[in-house]
C-alpha cells in the first residue's frame, strides 16, 4: 500500500473524494499527513450514580455499558480549556469530521509533541475505508501530579491516508442512516449474547467469515 503524499491529499480534498467538515487550514498539513485538532466536547466517565439504595459506585463492563448515561458530557466554548487531572481519563471529539473513500484506509497518531507532555492517545489504529464522521479520542494523563490543560482547536492527532489495492465495499457506520444503525445492533446484539456465554467455538462455528 502507498501513502498519499500532501499534494495527493490536496488533489482528492479538491475532487471531494476525501472531505473534511470544517476544511483545513495551512497549519494542518504535513508532507504526508494531515493534522487533526481537538473539538469543544469531553466526556469524563461516572463514577457513581443516585439509585434507590443511595448512592452506589459505577462497575462498568465496556461490552456493555458504553451510553451517554454513564458520561458527564463538557462542552467548551470560545476561549475556555480543560484541565486533565493526574492519571484522568476522558473522552474527547476532534473538532473537524472526515470522509474516507472506498479506495483508501486511513491510520490515525498521536503527535509526537503531545505524547511528550505526558498525554496518551489511544486511538491509534485503523479509520475504515468509507468511513464519515467525526473520531473519539481516548486520552489519559499519565503524569501523577502535573494537571496539562487542554485547549480546543490545537493539533492533537494527525491522520494517514494509504491506498487499498482494490476498492472495497464500505461497512457503514452509525452515521449513514437509521436502517444501518438497527442492522448493525442486530448483529452486535448475536455476537456479544455468544461472548457472554463464554461459547466462543459456537460463535465461531455459527458465523464464518469464509
Amino acid at each position: 500500500m502507498a501513502v498519499l503524499t500532501k499534494q495527493e491529499i490536496l488533489e482528492r480534498v479538491k475532487s471531494g473524494s476525501i472531505a473534511f467538515l470544517p476544511g483545513l487550514d495551512s497549519f494542518q498539513l504535513q508532507t504526508h499527513a494531515v493534522d487533526l485538532r481537538l473539538g469543544f466536547t469531553f466526556l469524563i466517565p461516572k463514577v457513581w450514580r443516585m439509585t434507590d439504595k443511595g448512592r452506589e459506585a459505577l462497575a462498568i463492563d465496556p461490552l456493555r455499558d458504553h451510553g451517554p448515561e454513564y458520561f458527564d458530557v463538557i462542552e467548551l466554548e470560545q476561549g475556555q480549556s480543560f484541565d486533565l487531572l493526574p492519571e484522568e481519563y476522558v473522552l474527547v471529539s476532534t473538532f473537524e469530521t472526515i470522509k474516507v473513500p472506498n479506495d483508501l484506509m486511513a491510520i490515525l497518531y498521536p503527535r509526537s509533541s503531545v505524547n511528550r507532555k505526558g498525554l496518551t492517545v489511544d486511538l491509534t489504529g485503523i479509520i475504515d475505508s468509507g468511513y464519515e464522521g467525526p473520531l473519539t479520542l481516548p486520552i489519559r494523563n499519565n503524569t501523577r501530579s502535573q494537571v496539562i490543560q487542554l485547549h480546543p482547536g490545537e493539533r492533537f492527532c494527525q491522520i494517514v491516508f494509504e491506498e487499498l489495492a482494490h476498492k472495497v465495499e464500505p461497512r457503514k457506520s452509525r452515521w449513514h442512516g437509521k436502517d444501518v444503525v438497527e442492522k448493525g445492533a442486530k448483529e452486535k446484539a448475536k455476537e456479544m449474547k455468544l461472548v457472554f456465554s463464554g461459547d466462543i467455538k459456537k460463535l465461531k462455528r455459527e458465523h464464518p467469515a469464509l
